[in-house]
C-alpha cells in the first residue's frame, strides 16, 4: 500500500476539521470521524474512508487532523457525491427518490429537509402512516397501551406499597366514621 503524506510533527495536527458543515475530531482516525456527520453509519464511513484511501493514498485509519488541507476537498468530495467514487447505490440512504427517481445519498440538513416533505407529503395524501405520524402515534405497528406516550402518564400496575401509603390507617377509619354519624 503506498501512503501518502501525512503531517509527521504532532504540531501539525488539526483538533478540529471542517467538512460538509461540521467540526469533527481531528484525532480520530478517518473512517470513525465520519461518523460525526448526520446520515453517515458505520459501513457507510469505511467506505468512504476506503474510496479516499484508494483516492489519495491516505490510509483509511490515519488521523483525520494529520491529513493536508487539500486533501480535505477530495474527502468532502466523496461525502457529497459517493456514487462517482465506486460506492454502490444500494448503501446510498436515499434509493429511488420520489422527485428524481435517482438513487442519492443525503447528509446533514439536505437528510432533514427530504425527510421533512416526504413526511409532509405523506400527510397531505393521508396515508396511514402520514396520519399516524400526525397523531404521534406508533407507525409501525408498535404497542399503543403501554408503549409510545408522549404525553401523559403510563398505565402500570399499582404495588402493594403505594396503596398502603394511600389509604387511611386503622385508626383514623374509626374516627371517620364517627364523624360521619355525626
Amino acid at each position: 500500500m503506498v501512503e501518502g503524506k501525512i503531517a509527521e510533527n504532532p504540531d501539525e495536527i488539526r483538533y478540529i476539521v471542517r467538512i460538509v458543515g461540521k467540526d469533527l475530531n481531528g484525532l480520530s482516525p478517518i473512517w470513525h470521524a465520519l461518523l460525526g456527520i448526520k446520515g453517515i453509519g458505520q459501513r457507510m464511513a469505511i467506505m468512504m474512508a476506503r474510496a479516499f484511501e484508494s483516492r489519495t493514498g491516505i490510509g483509511y485509519d490515519a488521523k483525520l487532523g494529520e491529513i493536508p488541507e487539500d486533501k480535505h476537498k477530495v474527502l468532502e468530495d466523496i461525502v457529497m457525491h459517493p456514487g462517482n467514487y465506486g460506492i454502490p447505490s444500494w448503501a446510498f440512504n436515499r434509493g429511488k427518490d420520489i422527485e428524481s427517481g435517482k438513487d442519492m445519498h443525503l447528509v446533514m440538513s439536505e437528510l432533514d429537509f427530504s425527510l421533512r416533505n416526504d413526511l409532509q407529503r405523506l400527510r397531505e395524501i393521508k396515508t396511514y402512516r402520514g396520519m399516524r405520524h400526525t397523531w404521534g402515534l406508533p407507525v409501525r405497528g408498535g404497542k399503543t397501551r403501554t408503549r409510545a406516550r408522549k404525553r401523559g402518564v403510563s398505565v402500570g400496575v399499582e404495588k402493594k406499597a403505594a396503596k398502603a401509603a394511600m389509604a387511611p390507617k386503622a385508626g383514623e377509619k374509626a374516627e371517620a366514621k364517627e364523624e360521619k354519624k355525626k
